[in-house]
């Protein structure tokens, strides 16, 4: 049986897609497909039904992609064995972090992942929660930092931090040392991500919880583009510290706290229920878990 088969077989499986698979494995969709169906002629078993909306595994596919996903994981894990014989970890880790968070945590993460795994690669990406979940539930990313993640059968979370939201105001409004509780924010425009992120859900949620609903005056999904537009006069924003800190407009923007009752957020790194973490995806585990507390609170 050849790996590189196993290997497509397993990403089309898990994206239930030819086309999908073959964007996120970087080949041409006729050499994957050809390369599955040969794997089919092997084991002499139909191992996808294929139609107009995708592909989906038969029962005889279900049991492949079981076993296949440990072959390959101990694949990775032969390599990272043999690597630590010279010395150090040689696996790849592709992790993704939302905007905010990237623009704190990028470049010291980074830095920190050269020493101590200088053999290894590193990939990150940086987009929405749900985005991310997504790419990881596919196989595409390793480890993802997500903001208020819901528990699920198919992720595994550790808490990493908590984070307080704030309003975030043009430049020259009047300060207010109290803060604004959230009946108040309720009267204010607000430029807020749309739905399903992270933080719009929980602005939504907490104000439903005291009687009220948001005042959206403009849907933008990027934390940039909302501080722009914020600087600009055109609403107000609840965001983290962290996503002003790293803004161009950090010096002028007015950032308020928010009570009665407070905003917070919770941070957590998740990893796939269905595949074993390889060493290497360990120690960046732990690598964020000694970071983003200290970088983040």
């Amino acid at each position: 049986m050849d790996l590189k088969q196993l290997e497509y077989f397993v990403r089309v499986a898990e994206l239930g897609s030819f086309t999908r698979a073959a964007a996120a494995l970087n080949v041409a969709q006729p050499a994957l497909s050809r390369q599955v169906r040969l794997l089919e002629v092997e084991l002499r078993q139909n191992l996808l039904v294929r139609n107009g909306r995708g592909a989906n595994p038969t029962d005889a596919g279900k049991l492949l992609l079981d076993h296949g996903r440990g072959i390959l994981h101990q694949v990775e894990r032969a390599k990272e064995e043999l690597g630590r014989v010279r010395g150090a970890l040689a696996g790849r880790v592709a992790i993704g972090l939302p905007t905010s968070v990237a623009k704190v945590l990028t470049v010291p993460l980074t830095r920190e992942f050269r020493q101590r795994l200088p053999d290894a690669s590193l990939s990150i990406s940086e987009g929405l929660s749900a985005s991310m979940l997504e790419g990881l539930l596919t196989g595409r990313l390793d480890l993802v930092v997500l903001y208020n993640a819901t528990p699920s059968p198919d992720i595994e979370l550790t808490p990493l931090v908590e984070e307080d939201l704030y309003l975030i105001q043009a430049p020259g409004t009047p300060v207010l040392p109290a803060g604004h509780t959230l009946r108040e924010v309720s009267a204010l425009p607000l430029v807020i991500p749309s739905r399903p992120n992270a933080i719009r859900m929980l602005v939504e949620t907490e104000l439903a919880n005291i009687g009220c609903r948001p005042k959206i005056a403009l849907e933008i999904d990027g934390v940039s583009a909302i501080l722009d537009l914020v600087a600009d006069g055109a609403g107000n924003a609840v965001l983290s510290r962290n996503a002003v800190r790293t803004s161009a407009h950090a010096g002028t923007l007015v950032v308020s706290p928010v009570h009665s009752p407070r905003l917070r957020t919770r941070l957590s790194v998740a990893v796939s229920a269905q595949r074993p973490t390889t060493l290497t995806q360990q120690a960046m585990l732990e690598l964020i878990g000694q970071l983003a507390p200290r970088l983040l609170a």
